[in-house]
C-alpha cells in the first residue's frame, strides 16, 4: 500500500492550490486524486463554460431533487469533472467578495478567517495584469487575472443607464469597496481559461517529481482506524486502491465531500443507519448548512442588432467570431458568462451590497442547452448574494457513484424572497433609464405583465436556475451540532482528516465563489505547513 504525507482528494479549486503548495518542499510526498479526466479539448477556451454545461466528460450534471419552493423542477447543478474541477468549467467571473464575509467568519468564532487574514492569500494567488498593485491585488500570482477587454456602445449605455438609476461606477470592485456597476475581472489572460489545472497544477507536476496526480480515481471512502484517518479507498481502472498518509484533504466540493464522509460513516446516525453504513462517528452538520445562488434572468429584445451576438455570433457571424478567436483571442469565444456586473443594494440602509447583476449582450434559449436565442436580445441575470435559505445534500444510498440528494430550499426565507423581487425591480429601473432608449426592445421574458411582488415571486420559482455556487456543507466553525471542521479545517473528532473547498464556507461569500474556494486552498497549504 502506497503511503504519502498527504492525500488530497479532488482536483478542483482549493485541492489544486493545496497540492501545488504544498509540493513546494521537495521532501512532502502528495497524491492528488481526481475522479474526472486529465483534461477536455475545449476546456481552455472560455466559451466552454457554455458548451460544457451538459458533458458528462466534464461535468458531474447533478441534478436537485423536485422542490414545491420551486415549482417542483429538478434543476440542473454542474460541477466540474477534471482537473481544475469547476474552474475547469465555470464562468470565469473573477470576485473575491466583500471584507464584510470574511469578518462575519472571524465573528462567528473561525479564527484566522478575518479579513485581515485572508485578504494576503487573494493578492498571492493573483497576478492582476490591468493592476499597479494597489488596493491590495496582485502582481506575481500563478492564476492571471484580467478586465473584459470586449468593447460594445451596448456595455456604455448599460453603464450611462445605471448612473441615470442612480447607481454608481466601481473601478475594482475587488477592492475593499465592491458596490457598483463594473467592467468584470476574469480568470482569462490573452483569450485562455486561468483554470487550477493550468495555474497551480500542471506547473506543480513539472516542477515536482513528489506529487503523484492520479485522474478518474473515484474516491469510495476514507480509511478510518478508531477515530483516526489512516487514508482512502478509491477505484482506478476497475480496481480498488487504498492509499495511506498522515494527513487526508477532501477537496471533493460543497456536493461530493459531504457525500464522501457520509459514505465513509461520518454524519447523522439515523441518516447512515437509513443506508446500512456502519457509523464510525457522529457528525449530525455533514450535509446541512447547503446554500446556493438562486438566478433569475431577465432577457429583452434589442432594436440594434450589432450590439447583441445573437445577430453577430449567428451563421456567418459564428465563423467571424471563430477566426477573430483564433487571430486575436477576442470576441463572443473570449467572453466570460458575464462581461458586465453590479453589486448593488436593494435597501438604503444596508451597510454593503446584497444583490448582483450579470449583464449579458446575448441571451439564450435554455439554460441547460446554452444556445442562443433567435433575436437580437440582451439579459440582465440577479442573484442575492447571501441567502438565508438553508438547504442539504446527502447520500441517497450506500452506493458511491449514486448521486446524492441536493436539496436547495430556495426562497425559504422571506429576507431571501423580498431581495429577489427588489432586486428583479432593479434590473428593469436600470433597462429602463434613458440611455437604454436607443437600443431597448420589448421585454421578452418574462414580460410586462408579470408586475407585482407576487407576480415577480411565482415566476421567479418558476423559471430561475442556480448560480452554480453550492456552498457550506461541511461547515467551519467551533465544536457543536451545526459544525463539520474547526479554524484549522480538521473534523471534529477524527484526527488526521480535513475538509478544504467551498463546503467548509459558514456563510456564503459575496460573489462567485471560484476565487474564495482557490484562497481556501491556498490557506490550508498554511495550516498544514504549519502543523508538519
Amino acid at each position: 500500500m502506497a503511503e504519502y504525507d498527504y492525500i488530497i482528494v479532488g482536483a478542483g479549486s482549493a485541492g489544486g492550490a493545496l497540492a501545488a503548495r504544498l509540493s513546494e518542499n521537495p521532501a512532502t510526498r502528495v497524491l492528488l486524486l481526481e475522479a474526472g479526466a486529465r483534461s477536455h479539448p475545449y476546456s481552455r477556451m472560455p466559451l466552454s463554460f457554455g458548451l460544457l454545461i451538459e458533458d458528462p466528460s466534464a461535468n458531474w450534471c447533478y441534478l436537485s431533487d423536485p422542490e414545491p419552493n420551486t415549482n417542483n423542477r429538478q434543476i440542473p447543478v454542474p460541477r466540474g469533472k477534471l482537473l481544475g474541477g469547476s474552474s475547469s468549467i465555470n464562468g470565469l467571473v473573477w470576485v473575491r467578495g466583500q471584507p464584510l464575509d470574511f469578518d462575519t467568519w472571524a465573528q462567528m468564532g473561525c479564527r484566522g478567517w478575518s479579513w485581515n487574514d485572508v485578504a494576503p492569500l487573494f493578492t498571492r494567488i493573483e497576478t492582476f495584469v490591468d493592476g499597479d498593485g494597489s488596493n491590495g491585488r496582485g502582481t506575481a500570482g500563478p492564476l492571471k487575472v484580467s478586465t473584459v477587454p470586449d468593447e460594445n456602445p451596448l456595455y456604455d449605455a448599460l453603464f450611462n443607464a445605471a448612473e441615470a438609476a442612480g447607481f454608481k461606477r466601481n473601478p475594482d470592485y475587488n477592492s475593499e469597496d465592491q458596490e457598483g456597476v463594473v467592467k468584470t475581472q476574469t480568470s482569462i489572460y490573452k483569450g485562455r481559461r486561468m483554470s487550477v489545472a493550468h495555474c497551480y497544477i500542471e506547473p506543480a507536476m513539472k516542477r515536482s517529481p513528489n506529487l503523484h496526480v492520479v485522474t478518474n480515481a473515484f474516491t469510495l471512502r476514507v480509511l478510518l482506524e478508531g477515530k483516526r484517518c489512516v487514508g482512502v479507498e478509491y477505484e482506478k481502472d476497475g480496481k480498488v486502491v487504498q492509499a495511506r498518509a498522515r494527513e487526508t484533504i477532501l477537496s471533493a466540493g460543497g456536493v461530493a465531500s459531504p457525500q464522501i464522509l457520509e459514505l465513509s460513516g461520518i454524519g447523522k446516525p439515523e441518516l447512515l443507519k437509513q443506508h446500512g453504513i456502519e457509523v464510525r462517528h457522529e457528525l449530525p452538520a455533514v450535509g446541512e448548512n447547503f446554500r446556493d445562488h438562486i438566478n433569475a434572468r431577465i432577457i429583452w429584445k434589442v432594436k440594434d442588432p450589432k450590439v447583441s451576438y445573437n445577430h453577430m455570433a449567428r451563421g456567418v457571424g459564428a465563423v467571424t467570431q471563430m477566426l477573430k478567436y483564433l487571430a486575436t483571442g477576442g470576441g463572443f469565444m473570449s467572453l466570460p458568462s458575464a462581461p458586465l456586473l453590479a453589486f448593488l443594494k436593494t435597501r438604503p440602509e444596508l451597510a454593503t451590497p446584497d444583490v448582483q447583476m450579470h449583464l449579458v449582450p446575448y441571451a439564450i434559449k435554455d439554460p441547460k442547452t446554452r444556445k442562443l436565442q433567435d433575436f437580437p436580445s440582451m439579459t440582465i441575470a440577479c442573484y442575492q448574494l447571501r441567502p438565508e435559505s438553508l438547504g442539504s445534500i446527502h447520500i441517497r444510498s450506500a452506493d458511491p457513484k449514486a448521486q446524492p440528494a441536493i436539496r436547495f430550499n430556495f426562497l425559504a426565507d422571506p429576507i431571501d424572497q423580498a431581495a429577489m423581487v427588489a432586486g428583479f425591480r432593479m434590473m428593469r429601473q436600470i433597462v429602463d433609464a434613458a440611455p437604454m432608449d436607443a437600443y431597448r426592445g420589448e421585454e421578452f421574458s418574462p414580460g410586462p405583465s408579470v408586475s407585482s411582488d407576487d407576480e415577480i415571486l411565482t415566476w421567479i420559482r418558476h423559471n430561475s436556475q442556480t448560480a452554480y455556487h453550492p456552498i457550506g456543507t461541511c461547515r467551519m466553525g467551533p465544536a457543536g451540532p451545526r459544525t463539520v471542521v474547526d479554524d484549522q479545517l480538521r473534523v471534529h473528532g477524527i484526527e488526521g482528516l480535513r475538509v478544504a473547498d467551498a463546503s467548509i464556507f459558514p456563510t456564503m461569500p459575496s460573489g462567485n465563489t471560484n476565487a474564495p474556494s482557490i484562497m481556501v486552498g491556498e490557506k490550508a497549504a498554511d495550516l498544514l505547513k504549519k502543523a508538519a
